[in-house]
């Protein structure tokens, strides 16, 4: 056996053996990963059987997966906002119909549940773009924080890290007051958003950042109250950015300019803010994105749901802008197909096939995403780095075949949510050979935290 990295501290609390492990660049037979302090204490390679004392896992490991992009309670909309035509906008009607029957209880059990999905999928991360903050009609819980700290309790149970992206949503539009249903988002002032916002406290598998729902949702004004809040806690910062070209026209026609100039001109723009979607831009808001290096979050499976379109994503990375993936929506919680859907839209676009390889796909999957969730150390599989895995099956229908060395491009290309055999974070053992190690039955306490909302 090769001693190839290692630490110095804590004890060893735990050791896995992957009988194939993704390294960065290159798949890797026999690898042996300690664990110590939820951490990776050492990496060795060489080892053909698993050592005594060992965990196997047999498949693929990667990097714990990042979603980067979720509204949880959007999971209760799956197939039934599937039926009859639409747009974005005949959808967002539905979804507000969803969000009145909420309450911090059944806003806990639907997003304990919908965490165990993503657990399940082998994401390790998830970051919650959070804006159901009151009552219906806007009345403030008796705890400000009720429905934040919901979905801070649900992912502590399912096993997972979340950073809650607590959302401003102070307008209906340009100009516009909250309508009946957005009362229930809006802290009515910026100001008066970060003072219950700050209230929001994090520990070792929760990180706090901020959000700008859009800005047609926060005036141009309170705008950099938002970002210096962000910036002050040094937190990650994001925002919905020109998802739809009636978004587009709306502003240029209030401000003289596109959402991004006027992200740009506000002070929001930077490497701790990632926009989300960047679907309808202008080659100078590429360039605006990349100089800056704020980051782009695609979500292929809802920004093709919703008949979005399809974003500029290798433009703006060749700018210079890091790409992440998320599930937005939940169409699908599957972030293997969210990576391969943005190679495969670009192919669409283009005519040309093999934009990104597997790896920069993984990438995007994983490293990238959790520096956007605020944690730049995760999504490697190195000495430091917290000890988040998530392992796939390479003898599925889906998986079989293939020779070990292309093991990648098998995750990326053939696999779904359905091959993760694995996932472990901080050490620990969430989901088992398939099963959620926390939850007797996932499936039925989906369907139990919808039911109670469509009942």
């Amino acid at each position: 056996m090769q001693l190839t990295q290692r630490t110095a501290g804590a004890p060893v609390t735990a050791t896995y053996w992957m009988d194939h492990a993704w390294l960065g660049t290159h798949v890797e037979p026999g690898v042996t990963l300690d664990v110590a302090d939820g951490r990776i204490a050492g990496i060795r390679t060489g080892a053909e059987t698993p050592p005594p004392g060992a965990t196997a896992l047999r498949g693929l490991t990667l990097p714990g997966l990042a979603n980067t992009h979720s509204h949880a309670f959007h999971r209760a909309l799956r197939a039934t906002v599937q039926v009859g035509t639409g747009t974005f906008w005949t959808w967002r009607e539905l979804m507000y119909r969803t969000a009145s029957q909420l309450t911090p209880d059944t806003y806990f059990d639907l997003a304990r549940a919908t965490y165990a999905e993503m657990a399940l999928a082998g994401i390790t991360s998830v970051g919650e773009f959070h804006y159901l903050h009151h009552a219906p009609g806007g009345t403030p819980y008796a705890n400000p924080n009720a429905m934040g700290e919901a979905l801070i309790a649900a992912a502590a149970e399912a096993g997972i890290r979340i950073t809650l992206l607590d959302t401003a949503y102070l307008a209906a539009g340009f100009g516009e007051r909250p309508n009946r249903h957005q009362l229930r988002f809006s802290d009515t002032t910026a100001e008066a958003w970060a003072e219950r916002a700050s209230l929001l406290k994090g520990d070792d598998h929760t990180l706090i950042g901020a959000a700008i729902h859009s800005v047609r949702a926060v005036p141009a004004d309170q705008l950099a109250t938002v970002a210096a809040w962000a910036e002050e806690r040094e937190a990650p910062l994001h925002v919905h950015l020109s998802e739809q070209t009636a978004e587009n026209d709306a502003c240029r026609a209030a401000h003289g300019r596109t959402p991004t100039r006027l992200l740009a001109d506000h002070g929001v723009l930077g490497p701790r803010t990632t926009g989300i979607h960047n679907t309808h831009l202008t080659e100078a808001d590429i360039e605006l994105l990349g100089s800056s290096a704020t980051g782009t979050c695609m979500c292929p499976t809802t920004e093709r749901d919703l008949a979005d379109g399809i974003g500029p994503a290798a433009a703006l990375q060749k700018a210079g802008s890091p790409l992440s993936l998320g599930s937005d929506s939940h169409a699908v919680i599957d972030l293997f197909e969210e990576a391969r859907a943005m190679e495969l839209n670009e192919r669409l676009r283009t005519h040309i096939r093999g934009h990104w390889t597997a790896a920069a796909l993984l990438r995007a999957a994983s490293a990238d995403g959790h520096a956007a969730l605020g944690r730049p150390d995760a999504g490697v599989l190195e000495p430091g780095a917290p000890a988040d895995l998530t392992t796939v099956a390479l003898d599925s229908v889906r998986t079989a075949g293939p020779v070990p060395r292309l093991a990648a491009e098998t995750a990326v290309f053939a696999a779904s949510a359905a091959d993760v055999r694995h996932t472990v974070v901080a050490g620990r053992h969430i989901v088992r050979d398939g099963r959620h190690t926390r939850f007797e039955d996932v499936p039925r306490a989906l369907a139990t935290a919808i039911a109670a909302l469509h009942g």
